[in-house]
């Protein structure tokens, strides 16, 4: 299979700094969710509202608010579809699970974000 997409990324890099297809769509994802809504400089539309509700009780409003929030922001690459998104509360924070297909090529994957509200970070399982 041909190489569709190339990037690089020195997120977690020893040496080895360029990403290509999945990987390199799978980075730029998570680029976007590690924003906070309204953070980018000149693009305020852009990132998650995730961290915002991470101290808000699950209620089913704010369920499907961080849905048609994973949907907008998977929706927003080309690349990608979402096929199911799964939210699950943990001690200090949200574990975000999202069915996501490639395109194209229609390969298919689950991904696992962890935001955690102690340290404002996302880990990716």
């Amino acid at each position: 299979m041909a190489t569709k997409y190339r990037g690089f990324s020195t997120i977690n890099q020893v040496k080895k700094f360029r990403l290509t297809d999945v990987e390199l769509v799978k980075r730029d994802l998570i680029n976007h969710f590690s924003i906070k809504k309204g953070q980018k400089l000149m693009n305020p539309e852009f990132g998650s509202i995730i961290w915002n509700m991470l101290y808000e009780p699950m209620t089913a409003d704010v369920e499907s608010t961080i849905v048609e929030d994973v949907k907008r922001i998977v929706n927003y690459d080309p690349r990608l579809r979402v096929d199911g998104v799964l939210i699950n509360e943990f001690e200090h924070g949200l574990q975000i699970q999202i069915d996501l297909t490639f395109l194209p090529g229609n390969y298919s994957e689950q991904l696992l974000l962890d935001f955690n509200s102690t340290s404002n970070a996302l880990a990716v399982s």
